[in-house]
């Protein structure tokens, strides 16, 4: 493996490097599999097994966006999703608002993903679903769940319909009407939905506090919300 490579793949931790290549990183077999599966096009893959280029395991090591590497990693091109506020009408679509923990994005991708939702709205604001933090959180989901950038005020005033924003003072998730189709907003981890998103909004939704916890995490709250949508 030349320097030149090692120091391509370490510079896709940078979201400028990744948008300027166009390209991500994944690692580990399974989560390349997916994206392969998922008609993705690898630009490149290394492997210290015996697919794709054979590189060491300490060559491994220095391009390994992880703590501990696994035996494959791969460059995968970016997908040239288009936003179409009317494709997205009448389905169930989430959106986050300025959402920041790589973690808490890429596990919402997983959420998605097992709800069958298929598109993801993010403000410009919200941490980079091509990061190598949140590709990796998403466990291959990414491979399957559109996610789209821009001013999330205006993609949601374009796809229009019932708009479910989630607040700590909104009504009860369990005794809410619930459309089957409609966006359900999740904001910031520390300053909730922004007030420009928050004038769109139709109905002010919320998990019900029944012990003394401050908060309820974003993933977490986006898990039961989901779940909530798709039981009924």
């Amino acid at each position: 493996m030349t320097k030149h490579e090692m120091r391509f793949v370490r510079s896709l931790a940078d979201k400028r490097a990744r948008d300027e290549a166009g390209v991500f990183v994944v690692e580990g077999r399974k989560g390349v599999e997916e994206f392969v599966r998922g008609g993705f096009t690898l630009r490149h893959l290394f492997s210290t097994a015996t697919d794709g280029e054979h590189i060491s395991p300490a060559e491994m090591a220095r391009i390994s966006h992880l703590k501990t590497p696994t035996e494959v990693l791969a460059v995968v091109e970016m997908p040239g999703w288009e936003f179409s506020a009317e494709g997205l009408r009448g389905s169930l679509v989430l959106a986050l608002d300025d959402v920041q923990n790589p973690g808490n994005v890429g596990t919402i991708v997983r959420l998605a993903d097992w709800f069958g939702i298929c598109d993801i709205m993010c403000s410009r604001g919200t941490a980079d679903v091509w990061g190598p933090k949140v590709v990796q959180a998403t466990m291959g989901s990414l491979a399957r769940v559109r996610v789209h950038y821009g001013e999330l005020s205006d993609m949601i005033a374009a796809v229009g319909g019932d708009v479910y924003g989630t607040f700590m003072d909104g009504y009860s998730v369990y005794d809410a009407a619930l459309s089957r189709g409609g966006i359900v907003v999740l904001g910031n981890e520390g300053g909730g939905i922004s007030p420009a998103v928050a004038r769109l909004t139709t109905e002010r939704l919320s998990v019900p506090r029944l012990g003394g916890g401050e908060s309820l995490n974003v993933a977490v709250a986006a898990a039961i919300i989901c779940s909530e949508f798709r039981r009924r």
